[in-house]
């Protein structure tokens, strides 16, 4: 039987009851999936991680469970990746809070593995439970072994004895959006994987087979479909932020929310019929602001927001050309720093052009020559909606160009910065007729032709205008190529551009594959944004010279997150020293290699650092009317 009710006394609601719910049950478990940020929102469900606990707490440790096993907690992917926690830790901050929660097994998702394979054994090497895939293979690492050496499956044991069989499972779509993965990897059919494994569990002991998945819900109910019945008894998914529970072919399919706002309860009894199947009670519990915080997590979040703020002011990289993100600039013309992130992005993804609409940066200034730090990238880039690429007509490409200028010279969010794009356009004419001529990849455009097209997620829900973006889901014609699910934040792609350079030092958990995605990246950008190789001078540098009190150099590796280094006073002391641009380009001078030809580096004006020329060709042309 099911129905859903919600009890207004504890905010419970039951999605799902079968059969006999009368008596203590035989098993109990948590699922949730898919978490990024760590504090509350401002709507409800609130979430944040410290009420998340507390429901934790109350299903492992309150009074009314006394006598009936102990929870096993399960989660199906996502944590690593993105927030703005995870540019600055690379996903270590939440490795603590996924232990704490009491977390027994998980599946990978396709953000756990964002910053690297090297990177993502890190982390789950730091966790107390295993991390399951088992029908992504790598051949580098063995016949039949899973990616980052994971596990295929896992046999958990409550606390009454009864043995749980896990098998962690990924899909196909997802695996192409990630562009650090090592090569030649071989998928399997979800399906056939869990014929295969489900015989090894049983005879393991396993009497409840759970399917852990991080794949779409149209994908889990397919398992479910071509699954024989009984081989899988539920489905724990994610991958989707929402909630969902259906029933297919005698199996449970149940996603359970997303970001600390939702988590499921359930209990399973067995069939009293000697079928060897199972009864379920599922729970959903929406993790609203009247649940009190667990003050414990509350301590180790604030620990966290401490630390970040010291890594906030690290160095990151240095810059020969000022970069201008002024506002009246951004929003009324081409712009350097708009020019080097869309190459960025475009390059990134292997798209044949990138729009990105100017309010996207909101560092408004110039950042001068010089040191650029982590706060720097997180200020000019805030929003946490990915980038995403869709497949659109030439047609809709050039209707978002004319809905981009349909508003100059108003400094509107809307108007473009553009990689592999070039077009003219005249402010005086009509709206929606203002583009004179435009190319792409140094061609004109064909209508009726199918583009990738790098954007913001912003953009592909048809905001600021850009209607003719608009994805399929939301009742548009643009197909999503990477959506924003798989999508990766503007913010890290630069964090990970810098770090790939060789005149820094790079993580120290970079691997080989984030460096050959990289590697492409750098041929591809530095065409038009060149970088300064190292220069070693003929005369030796005096000791004197070399010691410079404002100096912050860049760190010799950026390791992973820790919260036990003290903040530095002397930073805050530097930042405000960086303002004397003439000090600051003697350093980057020094630091860079380029000390003794500065003319390599880009010239500031008088007042507020005009921008005189930069090192990229025009792509935008205004055009008035006579």
């Amino acid at each position: 039987m099911a129905y859903m009710s919600t009890d207004a006394k504890t905010g419970e609601t039951t999605t799902y009851e079968s059969g006999n719910s009368t008596g203590p049950p035989d098993l109990r478990l948590i699922h949730y999936n898919d978490v990024y940020h760590i504090d509350a929102s401002s709507s409800e469900p609130v979430g944040g991680v410290p009420r998340f606990q507390t429901l934790c707490n109350h299903y492992r440790n309150d009074s009314a469970f006394d006598g009936q096993p102990k929870l096993l907690t399960l989660f199906s992917g996502d944590a690593w990746n993105p927030s703005l926690e995870s540019s600055v830790t690379k996903g270590a901050h939440m490795v603590p809070f996924l232990n704490k929660i009491g977390t027994d097994c998980a599946c990978i998702g396709n953000h756990d593995l964002d910053f690297g394979i090297k990177q993502f054994r890190n982390l789950a090497n730091q966790c107390k439970f295993p991390w399951l895939l088992a029908n992504v293979l790598d051949p580098a690492l063995g016949e039949d072994v899973p990616i980052g050496n994971a596990g295929k499956t896992a046999i958990l044991t409550a606390s009454n004895g009864i043995k749980v069989g896990i098998i962690g499972l990924g899909e196909r779509e997802w695996l192409g959006t990630i562009n650090s993965l090592p090569p030649n990897l071989i998928y399997k059919s979800a399906t056939q994987t869990v014929i295969d494994l489900v015989p090894g569990l049983r005879e393991q002991g396993a009497e409840l087979i759970v399917a852990l998945t991080h794949q779409r819900e149209p994908n889990d109910n397919k398992l479910a479909e071509k699954t024989p019945d009984g081989l899988i008894d539920i489905i724990l998914g994610g991958h989707d932020h929402y909630y969902s529970h259906s029933f297919i072919n005698g199996t449970h399919v149940l996603r359970s929310g997303t970001d600390f706002k939702q988590l499921s309860y359930i209990e399973a009894r067995r069939k009293p019929d000697g079928s060897k199947k199972w009864d379920f009670q599922i729970i959903r519990r929406d993790v609203v602001s009247r649940i009190p915080q667990d003050q414990d997590t509350v301590k180790l979040a604030e620990k966290l927001t401490a630390s970040l703020k010291t890594k906030l002011e690290r160095p990151i990289g240095y810059t020969a050309a000022p970069l201008d993100a002024r506002f009246v600039t951004v929003r009324t013309k081409e712009s350097n720093i708009g020019n080097f992130v869309c190459d960025i992005m475009r390059s990134y993804y292997q798209a044949d052009a990138c729009i990105m609409a100017a309010g996207t940066i909101r560092g408004d200034q110039v950042y001068p020559p010089g040191i650029l730090r982590l706060r720097d990238i997180m200020d000019c880039f805030p929003f946490e909606d990915p980038c995403v690429v869709l497949k659109v007509k030439g047609k809709a490409i050039l209707e978002a160009l004319e809905n981009s200028v349909s508003m100059h010279p108003a400094l509107e969010g809307r108007f473009p910065q553009v990689s592999n794009i070039e077009f003219e356009f005249d402010p005086k004419s009509p709206a929606g007729s203002r583009i004179r001529y435009a190319k792409i990849g140094g061609g004109d455009f064909d209508l009726d032709k199918d583009y990738l097209l790098a954007t913001r997620g912003y953009m592909g829900r048809g905001k600021d205008g850009y209607t003719s973006l608009l994805i399929q889901e939301e009742g548009g014609q643009a197909e999503e190529i990477v959506s924003e699910e798989n999508g990766m934040l503007i913010s890290q792609m630069l964090r990970q551009y810098f770090m790939s350079l060789q005149i820094l030092s790079k993580w120290r958990h970079w691997g080989n594959s984030m460096e050959r995605c990289w590697d492409g990246v750098q041929q591809d950008v530095h065409e038009k944004h060149p970088v300064m190789e190292p220069y070693k001078p003929t005369e030796p540098v005096s000791e004197t010279a070399e010691k410079d009190e404002t100096e912050a150099p860049l760190e010799d590796s950026e390791d992973e997150y820790s919260d036990e280094k003290p903040p530095n006073a002397e930073l805050a002391k530097q930042e405000k020293q960086s303002m004397l641009v003439r000090r600051t380009i003697r350093k980057w001078w020094r630091l860079a290699g380029i000390a003794g030809h500065p003319e390599s580096c880009d010239q500031l004006g008088e007042g507020d650092f005009m921008v005189n020329w930069t090192k990229v060709s025009r792509r935008i042309l205004i055009s008035v009317a006579p």
